[in-house]
């Protein structure tokens, strides 16, 4: 499908979402900075409510729906973030919802979608499979499908959390974020290149899962092979008109290594006293591995996404890691 979003369309979002969402810090990563010789800064929304910026969407697309659409009921298929978001939306609006996840989709964040009230159903053995799944219920019942990321309300409202971080620091030069769909990069750089058109907006995937590399490069949607990661909340494919719009206004995409995502995850939680996810920090694991030289000396805001990991699995990376 054509997206059509603008960034008065993030203005009007973040009108309507203001107190409804967390206002998430914005933090300089002294650390960091000192060790990549740039000036990084981080949008923390692994704050934000259900731990992910995808509320932040799920809420804007839910303001769009008629009450009939409402009263019908939602049906949504996600990695795990956007499925807690959506419930805890449509919590907000008394209506019904339906979570489709897939097999490897962590406890935490299959026990927060029950929690906010949605139906849980797992399908599938990745995010394409449950989405088929779906789409298929939603024809079957009448149910109002919600795309994760291909949808112009949920990329309005998934672009505030960059339109919060300028208002407070409007002089970045790159904007590093972590791409699954693509619904969040998409909203970050309609922000970065309306206050900045010379603004850098790089996306950030794992080898594991990297269709926008390749598609990107390619400039026409590429076939990937999936493996395991520990960003589950990165994987599956991306659509026709998520990629048209990143070609406009997305300058780059790089890839990270697992072993990268599991150092970033460590060291979030060791030197920032921060439990993340793996697709939460990928930027930062780019950083830290030297992908990105060309940003040396310069002032980088890195969206910090998530922090839906099961302790577990943190407690497992860190027995893991080589300090």
């Amino acid at each position: 499908m054509q997206l059509n979003v603008t960034f008065q369309d993030v203005l009007k979002a973040n009108r309507r979402l203001k107190g409804r969402v967390n206002e998430t810090p914005l933090i300089h990563s002294t650390i960091l900075s000192k060790e990549v010789d740039s000036e990084v800064w981080f949008k923390m929304e692994s704050l934000q409510k259900t731990g992910s910026f995808k509320v932040r969407g799920a809420l804007n697309k839910l303001d769009s729906l008629t009450e009939d659409q409402l009263q019908k009921g939602v049906i949504t298929a996600s990695a795990g973030n956007h499925a807690q978001g959506l419930a805890y939306a449509s919590s907000l609006k008394n209506a019904s919802a339906k979570i489709v996840v897939p097999e490897t989709t962590p406890e935490t964040k299959r026990q927060g979608i029950v929690r906010l009230g949605a139906e849980l159903i797992v399908y599938g053995a990745n995010y394409d499979a449950a989405e088929e799944y779906a789409l298929q219920v939603a024809k079957e019942t009448g149910l109002v499908f919600v795309n994760a990321f291909e949808d112009d309300d949920i990329i309005a409202g998934q672009g505030t959390s960059a339109l919060e971080a300028f208002l407070e620091e409007p002089d970045f030069d790159a904007v590093i974020v972590p791409a699954g769909g693509g619904g969040l990069i998409c909203g970050v750089a309609l922000v970065a290149k309306a206050v900045n058109p010379e603004i850098k907006v790089i996306g950030v995937q794992t080898h594991a899962s990297p269709p926008w590399y390749y598609s990107f490069k390619a400039e026409k949607l590429v076939q990937v092979e999936y493996q395991d990661s520990l960003a589950e909340g990165l994987h599956g494919g991306i659509t026709q008109g998520n990629l048209d719009l990143a070609l406009k206004i997305v300058d780059d995409f790089v890839l990270v290594e697992e072993e990268s995502v599991a150092n970033a995850m460590h060291w979030m939680a060791k030197d920032h006293h921060y439990m993340t996810e793996g697709s939460g920090v990928v930027g930062v694991a780019a950083l830290r591995d030297g992908l990105l030289p060309e940003l040396k000396g310069k002032k980088v805001l890195t969206i910090i996404t998530g922090s839906n990991v099961d302790f577990t699995k943190l407690t497992e990376v860190g027995r893991t890691v080589v300090v």
